[in-house]
């Protein structure tokens, strides 16, 4: 990969975050710039964790996979067996396998696509009461369901919600403690954790984004601290261990470790669906790529595995924006 000038390109894009791209345990490119707080004016570094937004669902995909394995948990079980939905609208027929691979059918706590947004659905919430993965229940429980369960493909986040309360009622732990141990611990990732937004903790970017002329932080733009669909803070180094701890069958067995790095059910001719990640296909439906990326107020970002060039490719922005173009940039350098 060719990564002259890429320093350049964050300077002149004013990319406040990290770059890492490593070929095995070999560093292509790294790059750490902008301020991981705008009231301190520290610097981001290599170091510095950020908010990893949807990134987490392949924790929590992970985590219900070793459950599964265990024999805990069942794909292919209603979520009704393990979480209590008596008396909502989430169908019978929605199971685990519906709810990690996004062909649930069920609505979304924001149905973006019919117009809803996530600012205002947390204009209109307590949003620091949400601290527990059962407190985003009411938000999409009651909501009619857009499609039968396993007839069309479409991201939702909730259904991570309902996965991470299986979780819990197969362990009989807290989500984020259970990722902690089981997952983060497991890989060596130990720069990652669930940090609360209200709190101080070291070396943890602030989300900031620049809007009408002002900086705004993200402090009350969402629930306060991580949980099953987004929200877990990652240094980019952890996110190049977790790859390759999965990858290496030290966080799943290796039928699992198999199935989590295959595509699951197409998207369209271009891309596909699997446990958490989502696949960029090439023509021939190879896989050119795995990943998954989050979007927030206040970050934005990418893991990335491209397969025929063995690079691990992550950025982490500590703004909404921020991360966008340079994950272009660097695809389009791959080609």
């Amino acid at each position: 990969m060719d990564t002259a000038g890429l320093t350049e390109f964050l300077d002149e894009h004013d990319f406040s975050g990290v770059v890492l791209i490593r070929r095995g345990k070999s560093t292509v490119f790294e790059a750490a710039t902008g301020l991981a707080s705008q009231r301190s004016q520290e610097p981001n570094t290599m170091d510095t964790r950020f908010d990893t937004a949807s990134i987490t669902k392949l924790f929590t995909s992970v985590a219900v996979l070793q459950q599964v394995a265990a024999g805990n948990l069942d794909l292919e079980a209603s979520i009704h067996h393990y979480v209590d939905l008596a008396g909502t609208r989430i169908p019978i027929e929605v199971n685990l396998l519906n709810l990690l691979t996004h062909t649930s059918g069920i609505a979304d706590d924001a149905d973006e696509e019919a117009g809803e947004g996530y600012d205002e659905l947390w204009a209109n919430q307590p949003v620091q009461s949400f601290t527990e993965t059962a407190d985003f229940l009411p938000l999409f429980v009651n909501k009619e369901p857009l499609a039968d369960p396993g007839d069309e493909v479409a991201y939702i986040n909730v259904g991570y919600i309902l996965a991470g309360l299986a979780l819990e009622k197969a362990t009989g732990v807290p989500y984020r403690q259970y990722v902690f141990d089981e997952v983060f611990a497991k890989a060596g990732m130990t720069d990652s954790g669930f940090y609360d937004r209200r709190e101080a903790a070291p070396r943890v970017a602030e989300g900031w984004d620049f809007k009408d002329g002002e900086w705004v932080s993200n402090v009350l733009s969402y629930p306060p601290i991580g949980s099953p669909d987004n929200g877990a803070h990652a240094t980019a180094g952890d996110l190049v261990k977790f790859f390759a701890a999965v990858r290496d069958g030290r966080l799943l067995n290796k039928e699992f470790t198999e199935e989590f790095l295959l595509p699951q059910v197409e998207l369209d001719e271009d891309a596909a669906y699997g446990f958490g990640l989502e696949f960029d296909l090439e023509e021939d439906g190879s896989v050119r790529s795995y990943f998954q990326d989050g979007i927030n107020a206040g970050a934005s970002g990418i893991v990335r595995h491209y397969v025929r060039e063995n690079l691990d490719v992550v950025v982490l922005s500590n703004s909404e924006d921020g991360a966008w173009d340079v994950i272009t940039e660097i695809d389009e350098r791959i080609g």
